[in-house]
C-alpha cells in the first residue's frame, strides 16, 4: 500500500488539533503529562519539530539542525495556538509533498527522506497532542490510520499483535504493553529503508 505523507501530516494535524480544542477554555499552564513542558510549551515544541523537519527538507543539512526555530505565541488564545500547529503541519506538508525522492537532510535518529520527516511530524503532532489531551482530561488516543504507517516506517523492532495506536505509545515511552514494561529512553530510527 502507497502512503499519502503528505495528506498524513494534514490529517494529524486536523485530528489532533480537533482534540485539544475541546480543552480550549481550560489551565494550559499545567504540566503536560511527565513531559518538562507545560501544555502551551508542548506546542510550541510541536511547532519547532513540524517546521523544523519542513526547513531540514529544503535546506537539506547533512551535519545538523538548521537555524530555524519557530513557537507558538505563549499569550495567543487557545484557538490561535492551535490554529499555529494546522499552519506547521501545512508547512510540512506542503514540503514533502515537493521534495524529490532522493532528498536527503541530518536528523540525529538518522538522516532521513521526506516519508521520513512526515512520519516525524506525525509522531511529534499526535503524541504530544495526547500528552496535553491527558493533562487536560480529554479522552482522545490517536488513530490507527495516522499511527501504522508512523511506526512501520520509524520503528523497525516494534513488537507486533497489538493495534497500531497502542503499539506507537509503547514505541514513545508513554504506556506499558501486556507483556511489555514501559520503555525509557527511547528513539526513532528516521534512516531511509
Amino acid at each position: 500500500m502507497t502512503i499519502n505523507w503528505p495528506e498524513l501530516v494534514t490529517a494529524a494535524a486536523a485530528d489532533s488539533t480537533a482534540a485539544l480544542e475541546k480543552g480550549a477554555g481550560q489551565d494550559w499552564s499545567r504540566r503536560a503529562t511527565e513531559l518538562d513542558w507545560n501544555c502551551r510549551e508542548t506546542l510550541s515544541h510541536i511547532a519547532l519539530g513540524v517546521v523544523g523537519y519542513a526547513g531540514l527538507l529544503i535546506a537539506q543539512p547533512t551535519d545538523r539542525y538548521i537555524t530555524l526555530f519557530s513557537s507558538i505565541d505563549s499569550h495567543a488564545p487557545v484557538p490561535a495556538a492551535l490554529e499555529g500547529i494546522r499552519i506547521a503541519g501545512r508547512l510540512l506538508s506542503t514540503t514533502v509533498r515537493d521534495a524529490a525522492p532522493e532528498v536527503r537532510a541530518w536528523h540525529p535518529y538518522g538522516h532521513s527522506d521526506g516519508p521520513g520527516f512526515a512520519a516525524m511530524g506525525v509522531l511529534e503532532m499526535v503524541v504530544h497532542s495526547r500528552d496535553i489531551a491527558l493533562t487536560l482530561g480529554i479522552d482522545w488516543t490517536p488513530a490507527d490510520e495516522l499511527c501504522a504507517p508512523v511506526v512501520e516506517r520509524l520503528f523497525p523492532d516494534a513488537p507486533t499483535g497489538f493495534g497500531p495506536a497502542e503499539t506507537l505509545l509503547w514505541c514513545t515511552g508513554r504506556i506499558a504493553l501486556p507483556g511489555l514494561e514501559r520503555r525509557v529512553g527511547w528513539r526513532w530510527d528516521g534512516r531511509v529503508r
